[in-house]
C-alpha cells in the first residue's frame, strides 16, 4: 500500500518515526515493517528529503537512498537534530532543549511521554528543512485529536489517545498514565493486524498494565 500511496502523492519529504510492531499480520516482523515503510522513498522527488529516527535500530541503518542523505533526529548528540535536558511535567507534558546544528532552544511539549519528544524532534527537523524560525517551530508543537489530547471536565481529566494502537504505543500510553495524579482508569480497546503472535502481544500489554499500578483496567 505504501508504494501505491507514494506514487499518488509523489512526496517532497518522507518522515518515519519508528519501526514498531504494527501490521505484523501482513508484514511478519520488524524487518518486514522496515521494508514496507521505506517503500515510500520509491516516488520521493529527486530533490526531496528523508527524515528518520536515529535512535531506532532499524531506521539508523538507512543512511541514504539514491543519493538523498537521511536527516536523523533523536536523543543522542550524533543526530543532526537532537533533544536533551528532558523533563516530565506529568500529564501536563514535557520540556526539552532541541538542538538544530549550532542552534539550541527550549520547548514545551503539551503532551506527556518521551515518545512525544521524538515527535517534536521530527517536527523540528522538518521545520528546519523548510526554513521555519525557532519561534515558528515552538508554536507548531501542539496535540492533535486522538493523540493524547487532554479533555478536562468538572470531575475528570480524560486522555483521548484512541487513534489506532500497537503494543509499543499502548505501553507508552500506560507509562504516562501511571504518573498521573488521583485515581487512574485505563480503557483499552484491542490491537488489530498483529498476526500469529497477537495473543502473546496482548498478554504482554496486559502484564505491562499490571505493573503500572493503575486503579482500574477496562478492556
Amino acid at each position: 500500500e505504501m508504494t501505491r500511496m507514494a506514487k499518488i502523492a509523489r512526496p517532497d519529504t518522507c518522515v518515519i518515526t519508528n519501526i514498531g510492531t504494527c501490521h505484523l499480520e501482513n508484514l511478519g516482523d520488524r524487518d518486514g515493517v522496515l521494508k514496507a515503510k521505506t517503500e515510500i522513498f520509491k516516488y520521493l522527488k529527486p530533490e526531496g528529503h528523508i527524515v528518520l529516527n536515529g535512535d531506532d535500530d532499524k531506521l539508523s541503518t538507512v543512511t541514504e537512498y539514491e543519493g538523498i542523505r537521511s536527516v536523523f533526529f533523536g536523543m543522542r548528540g550524533n543526530c543532526q537534530v537532537y533533544g536533551d535536558e528532558i523533563v516530565s511535567r506529568g500529564l501536563k507534558g514535557m520540556t526539552c532543549t532541541i538542538h538544530l546544528g549550532e542552534t539550541a532552544f527550549s520547548v514545551d511539549i503539551p503532551m506527556p511521554g518521551r515518545h512525544m519528544v521524538y515527535n517534536a524532534l521530527a517536527a523540528a527537523a522538518i521545520g528546519n528543512i523548510y526554513g521555519l524560525t525557532t519561534e515558528q517551530i515552538k508554536a507548531g508543537i501542539e496535540p492533535i485529536s486522538g493523540r493524547f489530547r487532554m479533555i478536562e471536565t468538572e470531575k475528570f481529566l480524560i486522555v483521548d489517545d484512541c487513534y489506532n494502537a500497537n503494543p509499543m504505543s499502548m505501553k507508552a500510553s500506560l507509562d504516562v498514565l501511571k504518573d498521573g495524579a488521583g485515581r487512574r482508569v485505563a480503557v483499552l480497546g484491542d490491537m488489530g493486524e498483529l498476526g500469529t503472535n497477537e495473543v502473546q502481544l496482548h498478554e504482554e500489554v496486559g502484564e505491562h498494565a499490571g505493573k503500572c499500578g493503575i486503579d482500574v483496567l477496562i478492556c
